[in-house]
């Protein structure tokens, strides 16, 4: 557990009451990633890297500006049934994802004062959502916002190969990297609904990772985390606990809304 704040004047003990830190608590980020194949040259754990390091990046941010925040250890396992028909996908089902994200945010609500899911895996989504729906209706100070880039290739295509190379290269296999199925991902999703992705996909990718560079995966990375503090900062929370853009919409989800949310 990471937890930055600058320096601030010590806080007077009560002897009645919460502790003081109930009251004046961190704001928690907890990273929500997967375990899951990205094509022949990503490793298994892409999105859960991705995630750690947008909301580490968004966590310094915030700190600088005066904010007192903790990083979580990342959720590792996430819902992944789109991708289960390829070796080394470890998916725990939206139900099971749902109710661990929600005794997370119970647990840490006793000493916290807010509570942000940094989501870095497209099927994700609906158990994400659904957490934070019962968090919020439990009058706890939830919410949660997508780590992607919009108009980016869905999964192991440059965006996410481009990231990896500049954050951990020595697990990409650039040697390996295949182009995978392409076109309009509104092409795709009915046969990804029926199939998973091997329905479109014989390799796991979706787009062209062999363009991928990590000069733009820092440039990347660096959107992401502006983009997640800037929504932890100003955003507001819509009607599915997402915090939404102050401004404009800048990051979306990294895989469009339709695709199957990690059923099993």
């Amino acid at each position: 557990m990471h937890v930055r704040r600058r320096p601030a004047r010590p806080r007077p003990r009560s002897r009645s009451g919460p502790p003081p830190q109930a009251e004046g608590g961190p704001t928690m980020i907890v990273p929500v990633g997967s375990l899951e194949q990205h094509g022949p040259h990503l490793p298994l754990d892409t999105d859960s890297v991705i995630a750690v390091a947008a909301a580490t990046a968004a966590a310094e941010l915030l700190t600088a500006g005066g904010q007192y925040v903790a990083v979580a250890p990342v959720v590792a396992y996430g819902a992944s049934g789109e991708h289960q028909d390829f070796a080394g996908t470890v998916s725990i089902g939206r139900d099971v994802l749902t109710a661990v994200l929600v005794e997370i945010g119970r647990s840490v609500g006793t000493w916290t004062t807010r509570l942000v899911f940094v989501n870095a895996h497209g099927g994700n989504a609906a158990a994400v959502r659904d957490a934070v729906r019962l968090l919020r209706a439990e009058s706890r100070d939830a919410s949660w916002v997508a780590a992607g880039v919009p108009g980016g290739d869905a999964h192991a295509g440059h965006v996410e190969t481009s990231m990896m190379l500049h954050l951990r290269p020595a697990s990409v296999h650039m040697e390996r990297a295949v182009r995978g199925a392409g076109g309009a991902i509104e092409q795709l999703l009915p046969a990804m609904r029926r199939g998973g992705v091997r329905a479109v996909s014989p390799t796991g990718v979706l787009g062209d990772p062999r363009t991928a560079n990590a000069e733009d995966g820092a440039r990347l990375c660096g959107l992401i985390a502006h983009d997640v503090a800037d929504r932890i900062r100003h955003g507001c929370v819509d009607d599915a606990g997402l915090l939404t853009a102050p401004a404009r919409e800048t990051v979306a989800s990294p895989q469009p809304p339709g695709v199957p949310a990690g059923s099993r």
